[in-house]
């Protein structure tokens, strides 16, 4: 089964409920070549990303010749054929990198850096670019470039950002497998929102993802976005910094020191329906033996958060700076969106002392982290204060003052991690009143990424998900 007209759209939705695990055994197989595996990814995009536009670029070109080749080689990687989406950010040789930014050129790159080589050497086949906000500085996926993508489980609402293309196109089963960096939730926000799954992995425990520069090193983590736990331990164990390091591919006897900690990092309380999810999911990880008990945060939340804000606005203002140089004789605001324009001024009045106390709070991070979970295991949390938004809430045209306070209380969450380098995941435990996902998310210490990956198969196997799908997906819509 490979060429287009000997497809059907049938079958290239029954494709789509495989985890990536499950479509390359059906190359092995012989059920399917690389070429057809293609295809069906091809198929499946034109019939629902129509709706959703969680594709910023389309690579079907390519995307078939790479497929081709790889049905010619005799040596094939372990996930041969697999379609995956690089976020629109990943340098991938023969696509732009756009950002989600007007201000790009949307020149072809002509390479990738080792996290893309390792992923391609493997076998996988990159469709295209998944949609993502300015820069991902935002926490939801709707850059003035466009598109804007939608939820898959309600059109109306936010996937979330920055990879919102990403956990969207996996969630809709358009491919198993999508690319996401996360520098502060942007994989554990969207994952949550889309209900998949989502490790943001600890600091350097993958190979380089992109070029060197001083504050992303520090709080930037790329994975792949999945349905299945086995998809995300694979992608970690293949783009990790060691060289063939085994992946984790089942639950752990051990029992764990589970601290569950529901109110954000300012002490904020959350959404009922996220405390509710939240305490569904400790019990049943209590019903499962471990050792589950509340505790309060080891550390200074507000002074985390922010240091974290202060970090981020440099982040906007280096975008800033760059695009001005470059801008011959354009408007800036012709080139780059409002929030990016008000984050990187915002930057420009901070002294000095906020860098110096943001760089205090990542260099303290670990030494806090690691005592307190010299005492417990891993820590449960909300993923977000709040179910999926609709969209326009953190639109890159609302006013400043009004996204530095609604965004940032939505993910009072996730920077912990990204500024501690520690990891997290985020589960598809539940869901609101109104029937949006909601995840769970559990962090533990530096290099504990596999202990996260048992815990979550045994949840995975408790609690099964797989085939819980959207209304916009290749479960829910007839060909």
């Amino acid at each position: 089964m490979s060429a287009r007209n000997t497809l059907t759209r049938t079958e290239a939705f029954t494709i789509g409920r495989l985890d990536a695990h499950d479509q390359a055994a059906m190359v092995r197989s012989g059920d399917i070549d690389a070429a057809g595996l293609v295809e069906a990814a091809i198929l499946r995009i034109e019939a629902l990303d129509p709706q959703l536009q969680a594709l910023s670029h389309r690579a079907f070109a390519q995307a078939r010749r790479e497929a081709a080749a790889l049905d010619g080689v005799a040596a094939r990687g372990a996930m041969t054929g697999v379609p995956w989406l690089a976020k629109d950010s990943l340098d991938y040789p023969g696509m732009p990198t756009q950002a989600g930014s007007r201000s790009r050129s949307g020149m072809l790159v002509q390479r990738g850096y080792p996290y893309v080589e390792r992923l391609v050497a493997q076998g996988l086949v990159a469709v295209g670019k998944s949609s993502m906000p300015e820069f991902g500085l935002l926490a939801s996926t709707e850059p003035l470039l466009g598109p804007v993508t939608r939820n898959p489980w309600s059109l109306a609402h936010s996937p979330g950002g920055s990879s919102g293309g990403a956990a969207a196109a996996v969630a809709a089963g358009l491919v198993p497998l999508a690319h996401g960096s996360d520098g502060g939730g942007s994989i554990r926000l969207p994952s949550s929102c889309c209900g998949v799954v989502g490790l943001k992995p600890g600091r350097d425990s993958t190979v380089r993802v992109r070029s060197r520069h001083l504050v992303e090193d520090l709080l930037v983590a790329d994975g792949l976005h999945a349905r299945s736990v086995r998809d995300a331990a694979w992608a970690f164990a293949t783009t990790h910094l060691q060289a063939g390091r085994d992946m984790v591919r089942d639950p752990s006897a051990r029992r764990l020191r589970i601290a569950v900690i529901e109110s954000g990092l300012r002490g904020a309380a959350p959404h009922a329906d996220v405390r509710d999810a939240v305490a569904g999911t400790a019990e049943l990880c209590a019903s499962l033996g471990h050792r589950v008990e509340r505790a309060p945060w080891p550390l200074d939340g507000d002074a985390v958060l922010t240091a974290f804000e202060d970090l981020w606005s440099h982040l906007a203002a280096d975008c800033v700076d760059a695009e001005r140089a470059q801008l011959g004789g354009c408007r800036l605001e012709d080139a780059l969106e409002p929030w990016t324009l008000a984050l990187g001024a915002r930057a420009a009045n901070l002294p000095t002392q906020a860098l110096e106390a943001a760089y205090r709070q990542i260099a303290q991070l670990p030494q806090q982290l690691s005592a307190f979970f010299a005492s417990h295991d891993v820590v449960l949390t909300p993923v977000v204060s709040a179910p999926p938004p609709p969209l326009g809430t953190f639109a890159p045209d609302v006013p400043m003052d009004t996204l530095m306070q609604t965004m940032f209380a939505w993910i009072d969450y996730t920077p912990l991690q990204n500024m501690a380098g520690t990891p997290a995941i985020s589960l598809p435990l539940s869901a609101s009143r109104d029937g949006l996902p909601i995840g769970s998310m559990f962090a533990a210490d530096r290099g504990q990424e596999d202990a996260l990956f048992a815990l979550a198969y045994e949840l995975e196997a408790a609690a099964p998900w797989a085939e819980r799908w959207p209304a916009h997906s290749v479960a829910a819509t007839l060909p």
